[in-house]
């Protein structure tokens, strides 16, 4: 039925499957909304010290 190296190349064939799909589950699970959520956070602390040094210079 099959080779020993046509075995080898099928479980390389396996292997890389698996590991990319371990690492797009583990990218769209963690790593993509912690970057959306950190950006977010950054861009919402970038604003609100625009509007504090905004405010306090019109009253000095």
């Amino acid at each position: 039925m099959f080779d020993f190296d046509q075995y080898l190349g099928f479980l390389a064939f396996l292997t890389i499957l698996t590991i990319g799909f371990w690492l797009m589950i583990f990218l769209m699970t963690f790593v993509i909304p912690y970057w959306l959520f950190g950006s977010t956070m950054e861009r919402l602390k970038e604003m609100k010290a625009e509007k504090k040094a905004k405010r306090e210079g019109l009253t000095q």
